[in-house]
């Protein structure tokens, strides 16, 4: 179900789409009361029409919602507006991790490609602290790869899409 710019959601208005997957399509949208881009994951109908497993997504959206680290994006809220069910999570700008080590553009040959020692030191320190601190707080995220990281501008790491987290 892909949403065009300026769908309303509730207090959400889509800007552009940010990506899709497995667990939904992310759409860069604003939130008009609080003024500020937030990134709007749209869950499946089959997920948003079974019961049961919407009642399990809303459990897991809570303990997430409860993880409160800076290298964890921040889930805000759970929206539903026009029998559409969305996530609402801070906006991560930057490069996935993905891009990054494949050097997004580059014409080097795929064996010269990669991360310096440098900068792939800080950034794997990172993820390994907000991944200790899931576990500390009893979640598992179960699909870390590169694509589900990012690296903002400045340098910070946000381990991102929890969605088969236990």
């Amino acid at each position: 179900m892909a949403l065009q710019q300026g769908t309303r959601l509730g207090a959400y208005e889509i800007i552009s789409p940010l990506g899709a997957g497995g667990m939904g399509e992310v759409y860069r949208a604003r939130d008009t009361k609080l003024q500020r881009d937030v990134a709007l994951k749209i869950l499946p109908e089959t997920m948003a029409r079974d019961a049961q497993r919407m009642a399990r997504f809303e459990r897991d959206a809570q303990v997430l919602a409860s993880l409160n680290h800076p290298n964890i994006a921040a889930i805000y809220v759970l929206e539903e507006s026009n029998s559409i069910r969305a996530l609402v999570m801070e906006l991560v700008e930057g490069k996935t991790l993905a891009e990054k080590i494949v050097g997004e553009g580059s014409a080097l040959p795929r064996e010269h490609k990669g991360l310096p020692y440098e900068e792939a030191l800080p950034i794997a320190r990172q993820i390994a602290e907000a991944l200790e601190y899931a576990h500390e707080h009893g979640v598992i995220h179960r699909d870390l790869k590169p694509a589900n990281v990012k690296v903002t501008p400045e340098g910070t790491v946000k381990v991102l899409d929890f969605g088969l987290a236990k």
